[in-house]
């Protein structure tokens, strides 16, 4: 049980509830089951990021998270990634937080921990963000995807509507500074999945608005989502495949990315296969392991980050070399 100090901690720097309403947010609302899908993982999330910040230990943390049902607990473990990158960078806090959640039971869910330090950026000054240098190189851009979907979410007129990208991003300063718009687009990308209600048509005409050079990467982030949160059926996630056109081998990267994510952390869902089966036309096994099978095995040696190279070659690996990342 949460010390009193802990107690303190969360009442203090966890968001409302009432925040993640899709009313509240002024997102589309399909349907009353896709709405309290939507606004579930949001709860969830916030649900993990209070044991995060209240947990004396890390252990006590992990203890709480492992209560959550296995459809969120991912969610939840995004939150506690979000608490601890909010726990290092307040001073007075101490130092380690997302370094230990890693070590422990969220080595499992270190995508997802890695996208929740994302969104401490939207909430702490840059002088406080996570250090890049102390994470993995290769999935380090979920951090930035992270972020990219708390500006979309949060703060929708701007990055959404009014299509609003920050042109010179101050992280990661030298390491491909000119991919930092390419990874927040693919979190705004998910971000939509939540905006639009998971209505897919919506998704698609809203991707529409967008500049051409930025519609790849809002695809990837939609298929991610679209396959770890879920809310659509098959009829739905066919049109999303047509609606994506050129841009299929994104949307299919993103899934993939999604089932991996899943699967490495035991929390296999039948909603990621029907997912899967239509967008990446696989099993949630076989695009995870298409995942693996590409994964970069050193730095890039090229113009573009190692993670970029990664995600067109699931995208051509899925789509027979067809299409991959536009």
């Amino acid at each position: 049980m949460p010390h009193i100090t802990g107690r303190i901690r969360r009442r203090v720097l966890t968001p409302k509830v009432s925040e993640t309403l899709l009313e509240k947010r002024g997102f589309h609302r399909k349907d009353p089951e896709s709405q309290r899908l939507l606004e579930t993982v949001g709860a969830r999330f916030l649900e993990g990021y209070g044991h995060a910040v209240a947990a004396s230990s890390t252990a006590e943390a992990e203890e709480g998270l492992r209560q959550v049902p296995d459809q969120f607990r991912g969610f939840a473990y995004e939150g506690a990634g979000m608490g601890a990158a909010m726990l290092d960078g307040i001073p007075g806090l101490g130092r380690g937080h997302v370094r230990r959640l890693l070590a422990g039971e969220g080595a499992a869910h270190e995508y997802m921990i890695y996208v929740g330090i994302g969104w401490s950026m939207g909430r702490l000054p840059k002088f406080l963000w996570a250090d890049i240098d102390a994470l993995d190189p290769l999935l380090r851009w979920l951090v930035l995807d992270g972020y990219g979907f708390h500006q979309a979410y949060f703060r929708t007129e701007r990055y959404v509507r009014q299509r609003y990208r920050e042109a010179r991003f101050p992280w990661p300063a030298h390491d491909h500074p000119e991919y930092a718009g390419n990874a927040i687009d693919q979190g705004i990308g998910r971000a939509l999945w939540f905006v639009c209600g998971t209505d897919t048509d919506l998704v698609a005409d809203t991707i529409g608005t967008f500049p051409e050079a930025r519609r790849s990467d809002l695809y990837g982030g939609v298929g991610l989502a679209a396959t770890y949160a879920a809310g659509s059926g098959e009829r739905e996630l066919t049109g999303l495949v047509k609606r994506a056109g050129e841009h299929r081998g994104s949307l299919a990267q993103g899934s993939a990315f999604a089932a991996e994510a899943r699967l490495r952390a035991g929390l296999l869902m039948p909603q990621t296969a029907r997912a899967t089966r239509v967008l990446c036309g696989m099993e949630p096994e076989e695009a995870a392991a298409v995942t693996q099978d590409v994964r970069p095995r050193g730095a890039a040696t090229g113009p573009l980050p190692a993670y970029e190279e990664w995600r067109r070659a699931i995208a051509a690996r899925i789509t027979g070399g067809e299409e991959g990342l536009r």
